[in-house]
């Protein structure tokens, strides 16, 4: 038949069904967040993980809606527009931009990240960066991640004592990674009862060493998430879709080093200039309307690595989360997908 000519009547998709890589193997389950009866403060759990099929390839999976967290910054960092106007007020107030995105904005997580320890930046210390953790577990309830500055030396030190001080919670310590002293950041994460977020720069094989790695420390196969980086879109993003889908797939065959929940670091995307920039340089190409530019690249960009199969996406901007809340709904629920067409060819 030609499928041009097809109906969407002639589909009976209740009925489709893709056989998944394995019906025995599941992606591990990572329990995020404690409650007060589990020794915590939080407001709930958040469960990730458990998949036993590509995304929409089994009928018989169930699909959760993407963890997402909102990202926060303990000190001021320059901004694009489209996210500065939702929290230029709270810029210099990590506890009240981390309530903003919770009570307004609805995020599953909050992720900190203390870029102020960084020596190039201001170098604070790890306890003062431990008192802003502190204050960011009191004003929120919802479960969170500690990021450091991204200096292998310093880190080291700064996430030891955010682990200590939020002792109790389950948060995911950010990161453990092969320039790092993972070691020491592995058990810290034991002794505190926390998640390690086990980070590579896009190589698969890394990956697997270094969960092995933390393996060998002690880390429990339910207390580690993967984060194989996020490239932007039209900058490498390609590269990272392919990875984490292979991550999957090399995982539901049974490599039990990757079978472990993915995580995407997706405020990434507005590192790309088509995000930020106010117009092309090249005066011949028309780049469209800067207002929400950036917000589809920061949306697209998780929305594909969705279907790649990432469970936990670190954003930034409550327009970008809000559109691809959207977009995954209506993949979910198949319905209105008319009115979804509609909806991005609006966009667009």
């Amino acid at each position: 038949m030609d499928e041009s000519k097809m109906e969407e009547s002639d589909f009976d998709y209740s009925e489709l069904v893709i056989v998944p890589l394995s019906s025995e193997i599941q992606i591990e389950t990572v329990k995020v967040g404690a409650t007060r009866s589990e020794g915590g403060t939080r407001s709930r759990s958040i469960l990730m993980g458990g998949s036993r099929s590509m995304p929409f390839h089994d009928s018989r999976t169930p699909l959760r809606n993407p963890i997402i967290a909102f990202d926060v910054f303990d000190i001021p960092i320059s901004l694009p527009r489209p996210i500065k106007e939702h929290y230029s007020d709270v810029l210099e107030n990590p506890a009240e931009w981390a309530k903003r995105c919770v009570e307004k904005f609805g995020a599953d997580m909050v992720t900190i990240h203390l870029i102020s320890t960084d020596p190039s930046i201001k170098d604070t210390s790890a306890r003062e960066a431990a008192k802003v953790v502190e204050e960011v577990l009191q004003a929120i309830s919802v479960p969170i991640i500690i990021g450091g500055s991204g200096n292998p030396q310093k880190d080291t030190e700064v996430l030891e004592k955010a682990a200590e001080v939020a002792e109790g919670e389950r948060v995911v310590i950010n990161s453990a990674n092969l320039n790092s002293d993972y070691r020491r950041i592995a058990k810290a994460c034991i002794s505190y009862g926390h998640v390690v977020l086990s980070w590579t720069q896009l190589n698969l094989n890394d990956q697997i060493r270094l969960n092995r790695f933390l393996f060998q420390q002690g880390i429990g196969r339910n207390d580690l998430l993967m984060d194989p980086t996020t490239a932007p879109l039209g900058y490498g993003f390609e590269y990272t879709f392919s990875i984490m889908e292979r991550i999957r797939i090399a995982a539901l065959q049974g490599e039990e080093d990757l079978q472990m929940p993915v995580v995407s670091g997706t405020t990434n995307s507005w590192g790309a200039r088509e995000a930020w920039m106010k117009s092309s340089p090249f005066p011949e190409e028309n780049w469209g309307d800067i207002s929400i530019r950036g917000n589809l690249w920061e949306a697209i960009t998780a929305f594909c690595l969705f279907l790649a199969g990432c469970d936990l996406f670190m954003m930034m901007c409550p327009t970008s989360i809000s559109y691809f809340r959207d977009m995954v709904k209506s993949l979910l629920t198949m319905k209105d997908t008319q009115n979804a067409l509609k909806w991005v060819g609006g966009l667009i």
